[in-house]
């Protein structure tokens, strides 16, 4: 297939927007499937995990292929649902368009505008649809409206709808000025309606003005009152789209078969190819500060990215990569730049949601399954090895829910061990720890569904019944003040003794990790046991000081220390540096972090005093409230997650079941004096708690 017949997108929204109705339309008409996979029977082709099949959610990005008008489309159904936010994240690394959804209904909800911002970060191009137009209270006009006010979105309508609600009958395509209807599923040229030809005309008027502010030849066109073509309109707009500089939107009621085989041929018209994109530009290994670009060609270096990893029960593990530059071929030997290491091909898959194609050979923009790696993580750079480069990587937001497991019986301890392993290798926002005090073991993620899932997987992929403890906060510990601390360690014990002498300092590093300076002179300590000493103090950053939590935002410098020439080793100047590092931490006013969330609540303008009042009561602080469409309001503030354990009964109490929320990560906050006071004695009573079992 030509690179400019080919396209990868994807398509997101908020959570029950339709993404999978109108993915699974779109596989339906392009003759992937020969009948209609429906989310709410647990059908959709592709919601193929047994999770997503219970709970008609989509829950993992899936990846398909299907042909139209002539072009090869790589297609990616991403979920709503915030847990999952991560799978938007990698999915729209690795995409060169997205079809974002919007209900007809609902407008701009709170998790269209967290995935509108991960396209922005990755600078995706657009087009939207405006789905379930046949639902009553559906206003498209008022959709186009809150895009453009919500999202700055610079939002065109490409089309207009015939009618609303029960009266939705047909499509207007606004530059061709062509009105469709539809027949089950058959899509039927007509007259544009004589009450609509005014309005056509002056949408498309719209979309000309638009456009001439960014193509000289439409303004001369414009100016002179000269006739634009449509295939010049559509040249144009198309450029406009890739640039980012308009958004057309589309409508239609995907579940009732109107309006996808448009928003095809909409994907064809309007989002890139790998062609379009043009080159992409990564980092020299060796000096950082040099960039290097691949073409989207097979004659260029091969270069990719791995977005996704699963773990398949009939063929192991799959990693999934996006190609762009050069050809991938079974058996090649591959160079790893993020970890350095090298890998071989093995077999490479196309992939058609739960079934897959074998191939021998793969090319720049398409996107493939790898079997067989071993050592390639989510966001991981693989390259030519005599080509090096680094491509930038996916953002993955911290997790900040965690729950303590632990196996229903003692001997599935090291197959639950596995287990995790196998799953922290396919989503990275996932995270585990092993509590060696109480034998348990901790897991984290991005909220209570995200790990309710995990929990599910276990048992049923699995086969491991686990003990499961509340949900609760992952706070983060760091300080607030510069100390210095020096410490000696020496052990004997008849025969070779232990030595270490470490003096270091600790300071706040604010937003910036951890940090390790080596300030050691005249060899005080050899360079073999500086690196020990780095070692002993990240090993007790995970474990915590103050609570238990991990240690975030700090920065060591070794100043001075000692050492023996018989009696010192790596393991005792890791020992030395993990307590001295817990002395200064505690003498460096140590305080907790909380996680924050961005908070975004739809209601009507009848309870927004009562919500507001319970967010205060919450910690929470209202940034903003706007109009959101009439008689309703859209909240937006701040509120630390520990008190948003249980809102959603909450809210849907004091709004009698009509108001919504979403929230999603923030940033870690500094909790005060009195939260954390209350949290340390709350944990060390949980923890007495445990030892009386």
């Amino acid at each position: 297939m030509p690179l400019n017949k080919l396209r990868n997108i994807g398509i997101a929204a908020h959570i029950d927007a339709g993404k999978t109705t109108v993915t699974e339309r779109i596989l339906y008409f392009t003759g992937v499937t020969r009948k209609l996979g429906e989310v709410h029977d647990g059908q959709a082709t592709m919601d193929f995990m047994k999770q997503e099949q219970e709970r008609g959610i989509t829950i993992a990005s899936a990846a398909i292929t299907c042909q139209w008008a002539g072009h090869q489309i790589n297609l990616i159904d991403t979920p709503g649902h915030v847990d999952f936010t991560v799978e938007v994240e990698r999915s729209l690394r690795v995409l060169d368009g997205v079809v974002a959804l919007f209900c007809a209904v609902s407008g701009v909800e709170p998790q269209s505008e967290t995935v509108w911002n991960q396209a922005d970060r990755y600078k995706v191009p657009r087009v939207a649809f405006v789905n379930k137009m046949d639902r009553t209270g559906a206003d498209f006009y008022e959709v186009v409206n809150q895009m453009n006010n919500d999202l700055d979105a610079h939002a065109l309508p490409f089309q207009l709808p015939i009618g609303a609600e029960d009266s939705f009958t047909g499509i207007i395509d606004v530059v061709a000025q062509k009105a469709y209807t539809f027949d089950g599923d058959q899509q039927r040229e007509i007259e544009i309606p004589a009450d609509m030809k005014a309005k056509a005309v002056e949408a498309r008027a719209s979309i000309t003005e638009a456009l001439a502010d960014l193509d000289e030849e439409i303004m001369e066109l414009f100016l002179e009152d000269k006739p634009i073509s449509d295939e010049l309109l559509k040249r144009v707009a198309r450029e406009a789209t890739i640039k980012l500089n308009i958004t057309p939107v589309f409508c239609g009621a995907a579940y009732k078969n109107k309006g996808v085989h448009l928003i095809l041929d909409a994907v064809v018209d309007y989002l890139p190819s790998p062609l379009d994109k043009g080159s992409v530009v990564g980092m020299d290994i060796d000096e950082p500060e040099k960039t290097r670009t691949r073409k989207p060609s097979i004659h260029e270096p091969f270069a990719a990215i791995a977005f996704k990893l699963i773990h398949d029960p009939y063929v192991g593990q799959q990693t999934f990569v996006r190609i762009y530059s050069g050809e991938l071929k079974s058996g090649m030997a591959i160079l790893n730049s993020t970890k350095g290491k090298s890998e071989r091909i093995g077999r490479i898959l196309r992939i058609h949601a739960k079934d897959r194609e074998e191939i021998t050979s793969a090319g720049p923009g398409e996107i493939v399954a790898l079997i067989g790696m071993k050592n390639t993580k989510t966001g991981d750079t693989l390259c030519d090895p005599t080509h090096p480069l680094h491509l930038e990587s996916i953002h993955i937001p911290p997790s900040v829910v965690e729950l303590k497991i632990i196996p229903a019986t003692r001997k599935d301890q090291s197959k639950l061990g596995e287990a995790l392993a196998k799953l922290t290798n396919e989503d990275p926002s996932f995270k585990v720890r092993y509590d060696e005090e109480t034998e348990e073991t901790v897991i984290a993620g991005m909220g209570e569904l995200h790990l309710e899932i995990i929990v599910d997987r276990l048992k049923h992929e699995f086969g491991l019944e686990v003990i499961v403890s509340e949900p609760s906060v992952a706070y983060r510990e760091t300080i607030t003040s510069e100390i210095e601390n020096e410490h000696r360690y020496a052990k004997q014990s008849g025969g070779k003794g232990q030595f270490a002498q470490t003096y270091i300092r600790l300071e706040p590093n604010t937003g910036n990790g951890y940090e390790f300076v080596d300030r050691i002179k005249g060899g005080a300590i050899p360079a073999e046991f500086v690196t020990s000493v780095n070692k002993g103090i990240l090993k007790t950053l995970d474990d915590g000081v103050l609570a238990g939590f991990p240690v975030v935002d700090v920065k060591v410098t070794l100043l001075d220390g000692q050492f023996h020439a018989v009696d010192s080793s790596d393991m005792a100047f890791q020992i030395c540096a993990s307590m001295c590092f817990k002395q200064a931490f505690m003498k460096g006013t140590p305080q907790l972090l909380e996680p924050v969330m961005k908070v975004e609540v739809n209601t009507p303008d009848e309870y927004i005093g009562d919500i507001v009042g319970n967010l205060n009561k919450r910690r929470g602080k209202i940034e903003s409230m706007r109009r959101h469409r009439k008689g309703s309001q859209k909240l937006n503030g701040f509120v630390p997650l520990v008190e948003m354990f249980g809102y959603a009964n909450t809210l849907r109490n004091l709004s009698s079941g009509r108001a919504n929320y979403s929230m999603e990560f923030y940033q870690y906050m500094p909790v005060s004096k009195a939260v954390q006071e209350d949290v340390l004695k709350k944990l060390a009573e949980k923890k007495r708690e445990e030892q009386n079992r």
